[in-house]
């Protein structure tokens, strides 16, 4: 084992980096904390939500401590494209990062692991798996014993834990990291941990003396929506229609048979739709993601294979077409929209079935009670936000631990919904659920049960005899609609569960409660959310109660927007010629400055957000001869 080393840069040190590498004059929130406190060897669990900066805050000390002779900083990874992405974008800023994954051929590996040993590597990115493999393991050993090992950095660190949403086997192995490389810094990072999760890294990672830098999990610029599952392909035709006409977007289904069905319907209607799942050949996937990267006006069909550690910075919505399984996930995918800061839309239809299925996985999963039970509390919780009258800003929040105040850019801010009293409509059906089993001796299912209340005479209440009830025809007054919603909220509430193969509807023990009036009932009334234009709701969208800063790009005059314009084709023409996604030459928000402050010089060029020392010498004189010939 090494002696301590003392050889740690200074806050002005990873400054300069932060400016000369990546072209950025400060840090946001927590980074500069993070950065100082890793760089000068410390641990740290860090929580930060997507599109907050994570990288930068294992990059820059990374950089910092191999300029300090302290070595190579070695990235847990679980993504290949993660991976591409990350290296590309460094290699980009002039930093010598690699990967090793199963995209390199034997040559390709040799070559990686000549530049590992040799100290020229700044960072390497690698899955669980190849990071404990004892070949590798030996190669790590052989540095930390030359003390040319600085850092680990753990990537999407949520996946050690067995009870959060995306447990991955692999990851259980990294707790020897701390025993086998004592003296090297570890940081762990994640966009996603509720309390239980994170004690669960902390455990697992034996990261007991790190420093937690836990930032707000509030993404102001995404636009949360739930709407009353009706005919869910027209809602979703409508949204992608009405709002996000030309954008890039996720669409998650639950199953891999309605992944490839939406993409062909989607198709069918006119939009670039990809699937993508776990059943694809390894290859198409590998297609289908380089197009959503690298292409505009994509729309990504998915199950939830696809999206972690997806970089693009212009998803501008997701949507769902079913429940996720608990409130990590569903924070977790649709942070993959609005990376870049700029509006973008968290939509999902969400209806009685959904509840159901979720429900059922649970009970009949073959894990142990009490993950069962823990399970059970994390899908109520997402339910709850969905029933909420209230905010849904502050329900997702109020989950992760952090008190806020009424968004005003939620559905529910926007357009308040309208309340009623369903507790004697609650009482009815329940009456109505408990007579038809006393009757036929088993369950039914929503439907059929809706028909005996509004006394629809159908062949089945005629054949089971359930038109001579007493609860036949006692819920005329409510619509089919309305009926749906006071059942959806009986489920979700666990008034009502499913049981057997038919996910037929039987009391629980709480129901006794509400058929004798002592919990009542209030229910939010169906409807749509009304439409917004997109210019309207760009604009002027209130954030936080506080009026939304339009964008750079929002506020170009002509002039700018044909700069704009320009730039992004040529930035399109590089891109292509390096083999990148466009985002990683310069982001829309780089090159809006541009556009809006028109620089001459490359002294001007560099004081633009996103230009670094690398990026200067290699694109300036282009970006400038772009800008001059329009004047």
């Amino acid at each position: 084992m090494p002696e301590t080393d003392h050889r740690h840069p200074s806050a002005t040190d990873t400054a300069s980096i932060l400016m000369e590498v990546f072209g950025y004059s400060a840090y946001r929130g927590q980074q500069a904390a993070i950065v100082d406190h890793v760089v000068a060897g410390g641990d740290a669990l860090v929580l930060m939500p997507t599109g907050g900066g994570k990288s930068l805050c294992y990059q820059v000390p990374a950089i910092a401590r191999h300029r300090a002779g302290l070595g190579v900083t070695v990235v847990v990874s679980p993504l290949i494209a993660l991976m591409h992405d990350q290296v590309g974008a460094l290699e980009e800023a002039g930093v010598h990062a690699a990967f090793l994954n199963s995209s390199l051929d034997l040559a390709g590996v040799q070559h990686v692991e000549r530049e590992l040993l040799s100290g020229r590597l700044v960072l390497l990115y690698a899955a669980p798996e190849r990071i404990t493999h004892p070949r590798f393991l030996a190669m790590l050993e052989s540095l930390h014993e030359r003390g040319k090992l600085g850092l680990f950095a753990i990537d999407e660190a949520h996946c050690v834990s067995q009870w959060g949403h995306d447990f991955r086997e692999e990851y259980l192995q990294l707790d020897m990291l701390a025993e086998r490389f004592v003296g090297v810094p570890r940081i762990a990072l994640t966009a996603t941990a509720d309390e239980h999760t994170r004690a669960d890294i902390v455990h697992r990672l034996s990261l007991q003396d790190a420093q937690p830098f836990i930032s707000s999990f509030d993404r102001p610029n995404i636009r949360y929506s739930i709407v009353e599952k009706d005919n869910a392909r027209t809602q979703l035709l409508r949204f992608l229609r009405d709002e996000h006409e030309g954008d890039a977007g996720i669409v998650y289904c639950q199953s891999r048979k309605k992944v490839d069905d939406t993409a062909d319907w989607l198709n069918a209607e006119g939009l670039t739709a990809l699937p993508y799942h776990a059943g694809l050949d390894a290859d198409v996937r590998r297609r289908h993601q380089d197009r959503f990267l690298r292409e505009d006006a994509v729309v990504m069909v998915a199950t939830v294979a696809f999206g972690m550690g997806i970089d693009k910075p212009d998803v501008r919505f997701v949507a769902h077409l079913d429940l996720p399984k608990n409130i990590e996930g569903y924070y977790q995918e649709t942070g993959r929209g609005g990376r870049d800061g700029e509006p973008a839309d968290a939509w999902m239809a969400y209806g009685l079935a959904d509840v159901v299925n979720q429900r059922r996985m649970i009970d009949e999963s073959t894990a142990e009670e009490d993950f069962k039970r823990l399970q059970r509390g994390k899908l109520d919780a997402l339910l709850a936000m969905c029933e909420s009258l209230d905010c849904r800003r502050v329900r997702l929040l109020n989950y992760f631990g952090e008190t806020s105040q009424p968004c005003g850019n939620c559905d529910n801010c926007l357009h308040p919904p309208a309340r009623w009293d369903a507790t004697e409509a609650a009482r009815k059906a329940l009456s109505c659920i408990y007579r038809c089993h006393q009757h036929s001796g088993f369950g039914f299912g929503a439907v059929h049960l809706i028909d005996v209340l509004r006394g629809t005479s159908t062949d089945k209440t005629r054949q089971r005899g359930h038109e001579s009830l007493s609860t036949f025809g006692i819920g005329r007054d409510l619509s089919e609609q309305q009926w749906r919603g006071v059942i959806r909220q009986l489920v979700a509430l666990g008034h009502v569960v499913s049981e057997g193969e038919y996910n037929t509807l039987a009391l629980a023990d709480s129901a006794r409660a509400v058929l004798r009036g002592d919990v009542p009932i209030e229910l939010r009334e169906p409807r749509e959310p009304t439409p917004r234009t997109r210019g309207r709701s760009k604009a002027s969208a209130s954030v936080s109660g506080k009026p939304k800063v339009p964008s750079v790009a929002a506020t170009l005059d002509d002039a700018g927007q044909r700069r704009f314009a320009a730039l992004k084709v040529w930035r399109s023409e590089v891109a292509k010629e390096h083999n990148l996604p466009a985002y990683i030459v310069f982001n829309d928000a780089t090159l809006a400055q541009m556009a809006a402050e028109a620089p001459h010089t490359l002294e001007a060029l560099a004081g633009i957000s996103g230009v670094g020392a690398k990026k200067l010498d290699a694109y300036g004189r282009e970006i400038i001869r772009v800008l001059d010939a329009l004047g």
